[in-house]
């Protein structure tokens, strides 16, 4: 069985009654499968960030549990065509002294960012080592220079024509 925990939000302006209904419902359908309930817990009403069926307030409520992957998926179905319940999220809880990690390193892969301290390879090259090679006039394969001759026009042609018409 897996541990987890579904937050209802629930209409606020239902009556306790019904928003218990709801929450023994879900309880009922936990323990029917072979899960255990653990807790429920009220948060009550809270003012929502944006309004949800021109609804501006919810009523919270955090179940916790553990059951099977197909008693999750008929809550879910459950909760979807039920009155009153304007969202649910149902999610994993971690294991007791488990830490949240992502999966591990691939050593075929490379590192996404470089790390700290690497150094610079001979391929790059630094402005200071740019400016001073700009004095050859010669154009070799690879240097990424342009002569000086060339580099005047390339300036100058870096404006658009304009036409008289």
């Amino acid at each position: 069985m897996i541990d987890y925990e579904v937050m209802l939000l629930l209409d606020a302006e239902l009556p306790d009654e019904r928003q218990n209904e709801i929450v023994t419902r879900t309880r009922e359908l936990v323990e029917r499968d072979g899960g255990t309930f653990e807790s429920q817990d009220a948060w009550g009403r809270r003012r929502l960030a944006y309004e949800i069926d021109h609804k501006p307030e919810g009523a919270y409520h955090l179940l916790t549990f553990s059951a099977e992957p197909s008693t999750l998926d008929e809550i879910s179905r459950v909760l979807k065509i039920t009155d009153g319940v304007m969202r649910h999220l149902a999610v994993r809880r971690p294991k007791p002294g488990a830490t949240p990690t992502g999966p591990p390193p691939s050593a075929d892969r490379e590192a996404e960012y470089p790390e700290p301290g690497f150094e610079q390879s001979e391929a790059t090259v630094s402005p200071a080592d740019a400016t001073a090679g700009s004095a050859g006039a010669s154009l070799e394969p690879g240097s990424g220079e342009l002569p000086a001759d060339t580099a005047e026009q390339a300036s100058e042609s870096d404006e658009p024509e304009r036409r008289d018409e």
